[in-house]
């Protein structure tokens, strides 16, 4: 009988608390499923929006975008295709302003520096919030039968048994509450150097993001410059394939009529199977581009890209007055690879202060439980009452007889002198960035000049030797070597111009360009 009223008094006190337990994991369970949907929706909705903005950025007939507008739009003066779409993709026009601004906190490589970020933070909040108590509540049942040594050294038969009920559990007898109710416990130089380091690494996160983002804005603006580069090469490519096929058919009425050699006429047929093979090749091109602008701006790459500016232009985008130490300490300032490796370094020297301290500072214990607590000899239950226990305990310690602690300041001794010298890395690259971009604008903007006039060169001597063969005077032949020379220096004048704005958006991205500043 006795077993069934102890059975009783725990079924009593034990079930409350496990409703409660459960009610909580289910209220916490349908929070969760909440924000799992609310997460869902929001992403979602994100979707929509970005699919809206797309078709406003040129997919949406309404702005002239549609099939009919892109087909007016290739009959450019450049004679370039701008709405190829012999796969059957859609096509989305875009210009450098519109691709940049698709870098923005939607672009998944934003967001997952962002949860980069907000995983240093809630570790910063932890380590902050360590002198804080933790609560544990609970019960806990003892049964004792035979032998026991009571405090005199006797060894006594004795049958027993109690039950502890409320803030901490694990009391028995006169001992304390081994699990206290309000708990804190920690070493007083992680408390004190932790949250330091913690800190510093939410600062290296942040400047982690800054990263992603300029090496997202240069990846996009590098694409689409590459895709504006394959549509100018295919106008050029179609206007040199006309020029091939003037002369071809001039060669082959002089072949006709007997003024001039077949074989002339068959290395005209070769040269326009040569040109048919480049431009396929230049389609590739094209279409490579428009995959791989597609992905940095994390669209489907079943929409064909077709840039919006006319024709390849030099860009005046960065401030040449600057020299080039203004721009190295400029450079170092704003790049944030730089701050992130110093706010990586001030947190390993927090690291390493942590473990100077560690043996002249304690560790912590202090802990509090109240609640009921009773029981009797043998099964009798009984003597219910209130309980309370308070305990505080400080310990220093000295690892492994002290060879421990100098195997942990070895340590992070180790790690300050790799994040100093990774810095001396860094700085040695951001010099060498910026000089080499530097002089990559200043000599392109050289080549632009020189192929600007080799181009007026080569085409006066093409419209030369096309009259004279129109003339009478000559073979058409002898024009295929102008021909060849002036699509030669329009590719080379292609060439510079593009490499000179590649230059310019590395120029920008060594500077550490702000995202706020590209738009």
């Amino acid at each position: 009988m006795r077993y069934v009223k102890c059975a009783a008094i725990i079924l009593w006190i034990t079930i409350p608390i496990l409703s409660g337990c459960t009610t909580l994991i289910q209220s916490r369970s349908v929070g969760s499923d909440r924000s799992d949907r609310s997460d869902g929706s929001d992403r979602s909705d994100r979707s929509d929006r970005s699919d809206r903005s797309d078709r406003s950025d040129g997919s949406d007939g309404s702005d002239g975008s549609d099939g009919s507008d892109r087909s007016d739009r290739s009959d450019r003066s450049d004679g370039s295709d701008r709405s190829d779409g012999s796969d059957g993709s859609d096509t989305i026009g875009i210009d450098l302003p519109t691709a940049l601004s698709k870098v923005d906190t939607a672009h998944p490589m934003v967001q997952h520096a962002m949860w980069r970020v907000y995983e240093a933070q809630a570790k910063q909040q932890r380590a902050a919030a360590m002198w804080l108590p933790s609560i544990q509540a609970g019960m806990n049942y003892h049964r004792h039968d035979g032998n026991y040594q009571a405090i005199d050294g006797s060894i006594v038969d004795i049958s027993n048994n109690s039950l502890q009920a409320g803030l901490g559990a694990g009391a028995i007898a006169a001992g304390t509450t081994t699990r206290p109710g309000l708990v804190a416990q920690f070493h007083l130089a992680d408390a004190i150097f932790l949250p330091k380091a913690a800190d510093r690494m939410v600062a290296a996160r942040q400047h982690g993001e800054w990263i992603v983002k300029n090496q997202a804005l240069l990846n996009v603006a590098i694409a689409y410059l590459d895709l504006l580069d394959a549509y100018q090469d295919e106008s050029l490519m179609l206007a040199s394939v006309d020029r091939l096929q003037e002369l071809s058919k001039i060669t082959q009425d002089y072949a006709q009529v007997g003024k001039g050699l077949v074989s002339d006429a068959q290395r005209m047929s070769t040269e326009m199977s040569l040109a048919e093979t480049r431009a396929l090749g230049i389609k590739e091109k094209k279409l490579s581009a428009s995959a791989r602008l597609a992905r940095f701006m994390s669209l489907s790459s079943v929409q064909v890209l077709v840039p919006e500016d006319e024709r390849a232009l030099p860009l005046d985008l960065v401030d040449t007055s600057m020299t080039e130490q203004e721009d190295i300490q400029l450079a170092l300032c704003q790049r944030p690879e730089y701050g992130e490796a110093k706010a990586q370094l001030s947190s390993v020297e927090a690291l390493l202060e942590r473990e100077k301290s560690a043996p002249y500072v304690p560790n912590l214990q202090v802990g509090y439980s109240t609640g009921r607590f009773g029981g009797g000899l043998g099964s009798s239950f009984g003597n219910w009452g209130g309980r309370y226990d308070i305990d505080a305990m400080m310990t220093w310690e000295l690892r492994n007889l002290g060879v421990g602690e100098q195997a942990a300041r070895d340590e992070r001794k180790s790690q300050v002198r790799q994040a100093m010298l990774s810095m001396q890395v860094l700085y040695d690259q951001i010099v060498q960035q910026v000089t080499e971009a530097r002089a990559q604008v200043s000599v392109r903007r050289e080549q632009i000049d020189t192929c600007e006039q080799a181009v007026e060169s080569a085409n006066d001597s093409y419209e030369k030797n096309l009259e004279r063969i129109h003339q009478g005077q000559g073979l058409p032949i002898e024009c295929l070597q102008s021909a060849q020379a002036l699509e030669a220096c329009e590719r080379a004048y292609l060439k510079a111009i593009s490499d000179y704005n590649r230059a310019q958006m590395q120029l920008l991205w060594a500077r550490g360009w702000a995202y706020s500043n590209v738009h």
